[in-house]
């Protein structure tokens, strides 16, 4: 069975995460923050390297529960800089709090971050492979920026959007590739 070029299929994980949760369209807010502090700590790594260290992330983060890491002192700051099981990255730390504090805005101006994503979307899922960006991540990309979020670039947003599923991108000799969702 072939699968996209990216999965490293030496890592039990990340086969797991290819074949059963990458692309998959998923609206859970919980599920939808945790994507989005993940991915913004991959900036500049592998995403194999945040995939190998999530379990930890769920643990340090308190299972990426927004409304806890909006309230993290700077005590727990720096228990998590101390934390070798995660990424120490100073200002990705600080970033992931006030994001969750931006996130946890933007689910009471919209009821959901689905809902808040799908003022961009429409609705829709994109089918496309080989891209790092688009419009569409540029304008959430944007959007967050302006409300401050850190961490939110382009790249980052588009992967963000295919790991939710928004973007549907699996390469075209992968056994789950589709050219419409």
């Amino acid at each position: 069975m072939q699968r996209c070029k990216w999965c490293n299929l030496n890592n039990e994980k990340y086969i797991e995460y290819h074949d059963n949760e990458w692309g998959r369209l998923k609206k859970s807010d919980d599920y939808l923050f945790e994507m989005l502090i993940l991915e913004s700590f991959q900036a500049g790594l592998s995403w194999e390297c945040i995939l190998n260290k999530r379990d930890c992330f769920r643990l340090a983060y308190d299972n990426f529960n927004a409304e806890k890491i909006a309230n993290y002192s700077e005590e727990k700051i720096q228990e998590l800089l101390q934390n070798k099981k995660i990424i120490r990255n100073q200002l990705k730390i600080r970033a992931s709090i006030n994001n969750a504090k931006i996130f946890i805005e933007i689910k009471k101006e919209y009821g959901t971050f689905y809902h808040y994503l799908e003022t961009f979307t429409k609705g829709k899922i994109i089918c496309e492979v080989g891209k790092t960006t688009n419009e569409l991540s540029d304008n959430i990309s944007n959007d967050l920026k302006v409300r401050g979020m850190k961490f939110v670039g382009s790249t980052i947003i588009y992967s963000y959007l295919q790991a939710i599923g928004i973007i549907y991108s699996h390469d075209k000799n992968c056994f789950l590739y589709r050219e419409e969702k």
